[in-house]
Formats: C-alpha cells, structure tokens, sequence
C-alpha cells in the first residue's frame, strides 16, 4: 500500500465514528396568530394629565396596545413559546435585552426575555416615569426614573407574567414575560412567530395574549422537519 493510500485508509477510520454519531439535524415550527372576529375600536388615550406628553402626541394620539390587529386580522404581542418538551440547559444570554419609555410611553409593550437575563430599563422622555412591574412569583418592586437618569438593570429568579404600569402616567403599561425556555417569540403586526433549533421530540406550544388568555397545541418534530402551527384566539363579545 503507498503512502497516499495509507493516509486515506487512517483518514477514514478517523472520520467514521464523527460521522455515526453525528448530531440529530434541528426542526422548526413556525405560525401565524390571529383573531377570530373583530378586535375593539380604541378612543385615544387621554394625556391630559400630562402637558409635555399631550405636545408630543398632538398630531400622533396614543391608543391603548392590549389588542391590536394587522393585516387579515393577525394579533400582535402575542407570546408564543415552548412549555413543555423543551431540555433548555443553557445558560441566559449575557446581554441584556431593552426597554425603553420613550414618547409617554413603553417602546415594547410586550417584552419576552429568559430567567436570569438582565434587562435593562431606560427613560428617554424629557419628563420622569416610575416604572412598576406587579410581580408575584418574583419580588415586586417600583423605581422612579427622572429625566436624564442612566439606564438600570434588572433580572428575574423565576418564569412569570409580570405586568407593569407607570405610577405617574396611568395609561402607560405593558408586560414582562420572564420565561424558563429559550424557545420563544412574539408575534408583530403580521402575527407571525418562528422557534427554530428544535430537536426531535415532543413539544407543546403555547400563544398567551394578555386579553384572550393561552391556547396549547401538541406537536411532534422530527429531524431537519419544517412544520406549521397555527393559533386562533376568538373575540370577545
């Protein structure tokens, strides 16, 4: 056997058993949410109790976020992520994920992060906010943010749905969704969301709308599948 040969044989041998054990390829699972009739006809919000935030918005009103709907009736700010199935060990992400008051009120009004994971609160209004999330699980705190004030970290020991209000402006609120998995999204305006990195097993797949509650659904993903999953939450009279 020549040289050439002989590296080729030991080459194979070394790259067999790379090759048997090869990792399972990931599957994703990606959907729509949207909503069964017809979403409420929001009035402006009334600033009045706040000058600065009635100048901003003089020609832009502010309308309630609870619920609001896209293009063929697709639901935004809706959570949709893995609540059973998923062997997350992972560490959270170092960096932390923002959120911000801009404008009289909160940039992301639904804001999905990990167990551990900081986020990291600024005020970019010339006026003072308090921002106060209502934790039950985790511990409840509240922290007023005068203008001009550096950004302030936070994180979360436990998976809760937080939601959070001003203590100064009462319109403005939003929500914290402090979750265990890292298998999550939330919908936009399209109502779109997409897990991917799945490996094969067995999940189940949560949509939670702060008005219209959770729906579950059971799904099997194979290997390098591709599947299709979507959500209907119904109006309510």
């Amino acid at each position: 056997m020549t040289l050439t040969k002989t590296a080729l044989a030991v080459f194979a041998v070394l790259c067999a058993p790379a090759l048997s054990f090869a990792g399972p390829s990931v599957g994703i699972i990606s959907g729509k949410v949207t909503l069964s009739g017809n979403a409420p006809k929001y009035k402006p919000l009334d600033l009045s109790k706040e000058p600065d935030c009635v100048k901003m918005h003089a020609s832009s009103p502010l309308f309630p976020e609870n619920i609001v709907t896209g293009p063929g009736n697709s639901l935004r700010n809706v959570v949709v992520y893995i609540s059973a199935g998923a062997n997350d060990n992972s560490p959270a992400p170092s960096s932390p994920v923002l959120f911000d008051q801009q404008g009289c009120h909160y940039t992301t009004h639904v804001l999905a992060f990990r167990v551990g994971q900081e986020v990291r609160i600024g005020n970019n209004d010339p006026i003072s906010h308090n921002i106060h999330p209502l934790a039950k699980i985790n511990r409840e705190w509240n922290k007023i943010q005068p203008p001009g004030t550096p950004p302030f970290a936070y994180a979360y020991d436990s998976e809760e749905f937080i939601p959070i209000k001003c203590n100064i402006h009462s319109w403005m609120q939003g929500y914290f969704v402090v979750l265990k998995t890292s298998h999550f999204a939330v919908t936009s305006d399209d109502g779109r969301f997409s897990l991917p990195d799945l490996l094969p097993g067995h999940y189940t797949i949560t949509a939670w709308h702060e008005t219209y509650g959770t729906i579950s659904k059971e799904i099997t993903v194979s290997a390098g599948e591709s599947l299709s999953l979507d959500f209907t939450f119904n109006a309510k009279p």
